[in-house]
Parts: structure tokens; C-alpha cells; sequence
């Protein structure tokens, strides 16, 4: 969602704002701007749409020498996309940027405004550097004036905030969204919503915690926790490496991520296989002790590798399974026994709903675990238990390297779960382990595999909408496929149980509705062909994915003669993530930055 970037430093202050703001253009964001302190003046561009616009409206603004700089970039929670609404925020001699949202805005600024201060935005956001120039003339000092003001919110928020009293330093506060703060050898201080705008730029980064606050200036940091403790900053490396961040020549990201599922997945696996047995050196061997249940927590694609899992750990591992939308189940007070491990998942990390979740989890005692992409996010830090999916940096908003390192984790988990209960053999726990050391491979994406797929996208750029069925497993992964389409070609799409259509879908049944047919061998293969045969006899247009040829599909998709369903699994997984892909480039829309959509859904 928005993003944050801070600069205290003597290099070119705008650039590098700019090129941090860059770095955070896969978060999704309607538009963008950075107001520099320098020579005791306050400069201010705001821009909506792209960067590009915010760039152009700078051209002309010089940075040299010592500065004090923040910028964001906006995805609209409250107030339209305009430059009045987009950050930074001014007040009287202050600039404020912030991610999240308060709560209690309407509240505060009904108050202000009844002692006279004017409001040029519709945000939340504003009333945090209104709020703090009327603390500041109540205070012996600005950071006495930012603490009170800190105190007065509700929410989740990410806060800097820069005044002409202190003309080099930045002010901070963090909950509920992430913050992170780098510096490097120079003395230069960098502030950013998550690591990538500080590679290249910071040696090395300090990860806020919730309810951490306090002020960087040229010289120093000093960090507080939510009980005004002082506390040290804690440094962690970071990759200097970007190029893991780049294009590497492919069109869209998304496309770049699709083709490095191979290799990420054979991250994911390394170390953790051995001939007859799982290994996670990150579990406790007794981690699952007294563990009757399973309850899977997440959002939206996460929430898909999750129902994926709930099949495979009961299938094989025996254990009850239930999953979770995580936004639906903050708020259904729900029951949680102490026998429950709760398993959270998210690619960042910082998925606002699921978070919450993790925190009702854990006041109530629950035993908790974090699938996730990325190190020392807030999940990861707050969880009992860890474990990473490896996938590297994902830039296209429609995740997929994501979710597939996600669902080989929970086969994985599935296997090492039935290990410790004794529900599968040796020998069938050492067969399925030989199949995962293949799944790298079918995940490669075959040059005639991809144009085979662009050619057939331009039959389903129009009718009035698509179906993704499939059974069993493929169910999710039907899911999975409806909603990459969705997010990047914004044609309507809807994933279904295969044995549910008869109940009441079919009905919508003529040549415009496009049903993508997952058809495993060796799944339920016949009762899923049977499903199919329904639609086509109703008129819809079939697109089969199968290994076996049928013949009643209008366009047929061949993957490879796989030994198990998981392997064709995996290679159904690629060929709708490359359908929707395609139709999405075919319709000429931004494949990574689909509209009104955001990478890491940091608010609620």
C-alpha cells in the first residue's frame, strides 16, 4: 500500500527520495510526493498518477548540500486521488507523511477545527502535523509536542514528520505498519516502509517494533517503546543487492516472476529434504506436541495456498484443519482452544487483517507459526515460530512465486506433520519426498508452453465472464487462477468447485461464459470430466487444462504425463498465472501495478 521513504544526509536529498519512492512503486499508489527541509525552508511537490508526474513537476527543484527530506507515495483510503490529499501534509511550519489510518481522526479534527485550524485535505493523515503544532506551543520542545501527539492516536500508523524548529531531524513513530530506519558509513539516515528503497543506499537497518517512537537527527537516533523506555537501536545487514529487483529483460515482473518460480522453489526445498524425512531446523521437535488442530489464517492469495493446505494436512497428516479470512475473523469473536496451532501467512509479512489475527492468537495463548517471504516483518517477529518461503523480492502486485513457495511449504509441513503422528508410511513419506525434488522442473515454463498461451489469449478478451473449476485441491488452485485474472485484466472471473455448478451457476451456461477446466488425471478425473461435460452441453466455451486430450473442449491445454496430482498441480499453476498474464498484456493494461490494487495490504 503507501509508501515511505525519509532522507537526513549531504547527497542530492530529492533524488534520492525520488529513487526510493521508485523502489516502492509495487506497493500500488495513486499518487506521490516529498517536501525537503533545507536552509531552514520547507520545499513541497505533490503529484498524482505515476512518478514520472511528481518527477516533472521537479525538475527544476535542486537539492545541495545538507537537507532533511521524507516522501510517500498515496493509495487512497480516505479522500480521492488529488494533489490536495496526497502527501506530505503541511501545517503551519511541519510536513507529516504516514501509512495506515487513525481512527479517531474525526474526533480530533472536529477539535481543531473548532479552535480556528483550516483543513485543505479530506485525509486522516492531516490531523497528525495539525495536532502536533497545537501540542508545540503547550511544550518545552518538538519532541515533547510529537510524544503527546503520538498519544493521542488510534490506529495503525507509520509516521515521519519534519518541522522548521528542528530543521535536521526527522520525528517517528510506528504501529501497526512497518518502519524501518538504515544508515551507512557516510552518516547519512534513511527511513522506508520496507527494505527496498535502502538497498544500495544503507549497510545496515534497524526494524521498529510496535509502538516504538523517537527522533533521528545528523548525529544520532534515540527510540522509544509504547512505555517511554529509551531503547538501543539493533542493526541488521542488508542486501546490497538490486539486481534481484530488476526486469532482467523480461516484459512485466509479474512475467520475470513467473519464470524464477524454478529456482525459488528449489530455495524453498533446499535443506529441507532428506531422503525419508522433512526437516525444518526452524520447528522445536516437540512443536507439535499436544497440537490436535490446525486453524490457517490469511488474505487473499495467501488464503488460497492456505485452503490448499487444509486438504493436504488432512489428507495426510490427519489433523483437523480449518482456514480463515483473516478480515473476517478479527471481528466474529471467535472461539480459539489452547490445542490449536495458528498458522499465519503472508508474503510481506505486514498484511494489516492477518496481523491482527496473529495478536489474537497470541493473547490467547495459542501456539502460533508464520509462513512468510520476508525477515524481521512484523509477523516474523511476533510469531512463536518461523518459516520462510524463500521466494525473493516480489515486485507485480498478482502474486505467484508467492503462492507457490507457500503451498510447497504446506506439502512439506503435511509430510513432516505425518512423520511425528505416524499417519503415513516411510515409504510413502520417502515417495512423496522424491516428488517434490521434481517440482522445480514442472514449474519450468517451455517456450511453446508460453506461445501457445499468448496465441490462445486473444480468444477470451471479450464475453460476460470466466469460470476456474476444479476438485479437490484444484478447487483452490481454481481460486487461485480466477483471481490473477481479475487483478490484472479486470474481467470478471469466479473460481468453483467443479461438483458445485449444477447448483445454481450453471445457469449463467452460453458461448460468452469461459470455463477453465482443471482437469487432473489423477484427481477425481472422471467426476471433474463430467462437471465439464455439463457446461459444454449447455453451450459454454471450454478451455480444458489436462494431460488427457478431450474432446469436448473448444481449446485444450496439455501439460506434461506426471506421476501424481501435486506435480500436475503445479503445472496447472503456471498455465493459468501465463492465460491471465497474457489477456492482461493483450488488453494493454499495467500488469504490475493493476489499478486500485496495492502489494502489501497494510491497512484494513
Amino acid at each position: 500500500m503507501c509508501g515511505i521513504v525519509g532522507y537526513i544526509g549531504k547527497n542530492n536529498t530529492k533524488q534520492i527520495l525520488l529513487d526510493g519512492l521508485k523502489e516502492l512503486e509495487y506497493r500500488g499508489y495513486d499518487s506521490a510526493g516529498i517536501a525537503v527541509l533545507q536552509n531552514g525552508k520547507f520545499s513541497s511537490y505533490k503529484a498524482i498518477g505515476k512518478l514520472v508526474n511528481l518527477k516533472e513537476k521537479t525538475s527544476d527543484f535542486i537539492t545541495e548540500g545538507f537537507a532533511v527530506g521524507i516522501g510517500h507515495t498515496r493509495w487512497a483510503t480516505h479522500g480521492k486521488p488529488t494533489e490536495l490529499n496526497a502527501h506530505p501534509h503541511i501545517g503551519e511550519s511541519s510536513y507529516v507523511v504516514h501509512n495506515g489510518i487513525i481512527e479517531n481522526y474525526a474526533k480530533l479534527k472536529k477539535e481543531l477545527m473548532s479552535s480556528g485550524v483550516s483543513f485543505l485535505s479530506q485525509t486522516d493523515t492531516e490531523v497528525i502535523v495539525h495536532q502536533f503544532e497545537k501540542n508545540i506551543k503547550s511544550s518545552t520542545n518538538a519532541f515533547e509536542a510529537f510524544s503527546k501527539t503520538i498519544k493521542e492516536l488510534d490506529g495503525a500508523y507509520a509516521i515521519l514528520l519534519t518541522t522548521i524548529s528542528e530543521p535536521d531531524t526527522i520525528f517517528f513513530a510506528k504501529h501497526g505498519s512497518p518502519m524501518l530506519f538504515g544508515r551507512n558509513k557516510d552518516g547519512e539516515k534513511y527511513f522506508a516502509s520496507s527494505d527496498t528503497p535502502l538497498m544500495g543506499q544503507a549497510s545496515e537497518v534497524n526494524y521498529f517494533e510496535d509502538g516504538d517512537y523517537g527522533y533521528v537527527n545528523e548525529s544520532e537516533i534515540f527510540i522509544f517503546d509504547k512505555n517511554k523506555n529509551k531503547k538501543d537501536a539493533i542493526y541488521k545487514k542488508i542486501s546490497q543487492n538490486k539486481l534481484s529487483a530488476q526486469k532482467d529483460g523480461y516484459r512485466f515482473f509479474m512475467e520475470k516472476e513467473i519464470y524464477e518460480q524454478s529456482s525459488v522453489i528449489s530455495d524453498t526445498l533446499m535443506g529441507r529434504l532428506n531422503d525419508e524425512e522433512i526437516v525444518f531446523d526452524e520447528l522445536d521437535e516437540n512443536f507439535f506436541e499436544g497440537i490436535n488442530e490446525i486453524k490457517l489464517c490469511a488474505c487473499g492469495t495467501s488464503y488460497h495456498s492456505a485452503l490448499s493446505a487444509s486438504y493436504l494436512f488432512e489428507r495426510y497428516a490427519k489433523i483437523r484443519t480449518s482456514v480463515e479470512i483473516a478480515s473476517e475473523f478479527r471481528y466474529r469473536e471467535p472461539m480459539m482452544q489452547k490445542d490449536t496451532l495458528f498458522i499465519v501467512i503472508s508474503q510481506s509479512g505486514e498484511t494489516a487483517d492477518t496481523l491482527e489475527t496473529l495478536k489474537m492468537a497470541k493473547k490467547a495463548g495459542l501456539r502460533t507459526l508464520v509462513i512468510c517471504n520476508v525477515d524481521n516483518s512484523s509477523m516474523v517477529r511476533l510469531a512463536d515460530a518461523t518459516i520462510l518461503t524463500r521466494a525473493g523480492i516480489e515486485k507485480g502486485v498478482a502474486s505467484t512465486k508467492a503462492f507457490a513457495t507457500q503451498v510447497t511449504i504446506f506439502w512439506m509441513m503435511s509430510l513432516y506433520i505425518a512423520r511425528i503422528k505416524n499417519t503415513l508410511a516411510s515409504k510413502e513419506i520417502a515417495r512423496q519426498i522424491s516428488l517434490l525434488r521434481e517440482v522445480p522442473a514442472s514449474v519450468k515454463v517451455s517456450d511453446e508452453m508460453h506461445e501457445k498461451l499468448k496465441r490462445l489469449s486473444k480468444r477470451y478478451l471479450h464475453g460476460h465472464g470466466f469460470f476456474f473449476i476444479g476438485r479437490d485441491i484444484f478447487f483452490p488452485l481454481a481460486l487461485e487462477g480466477a483471481l490473477k485474472l481479475k487483478e490484472i485484466s479486470y474481467l470478471h472471473a469466479e473460481g468453483y468447485p467443479s461438483g458445485e455448478m449444477k447448483h445454481g451457476p450453471i445457469a449463467l451456461a452460453d458461448p460468452e461464459l469461459f470455463t477453465i477446466a482443471l482437469l487432473p488425471e489423477h484427481l477425481h478425473y472422471e467426476k471433474s470430466k463430467s462437471n465439464v461435460e455439463e457446461l459444454s452441453a449447455r453451450d459454454a466455451t471450454i478451455c480444458a487444462i489436462s494431460s488427457k486430450e478431450f474432446d469436448k473442449a473448444d481449446d485444450f491445454i496439455a501439460i506434461s504425463k506426471c506421476k501424481d496430482y501435486m506435480l500436475e498441480f503445479f503445472e496447472m499453476m503456471v498455465v493459468v498465472q501465463i492465460l491471465s498474464l497474457e489477456i492482461s498484456i493483450r488488453l494493454g493494461n499495467d500488469v504490475d501495478m493493476p489499478r486500485n490494487l496495492a502489494k502489501s495490504v497494510t491497512v484494513e
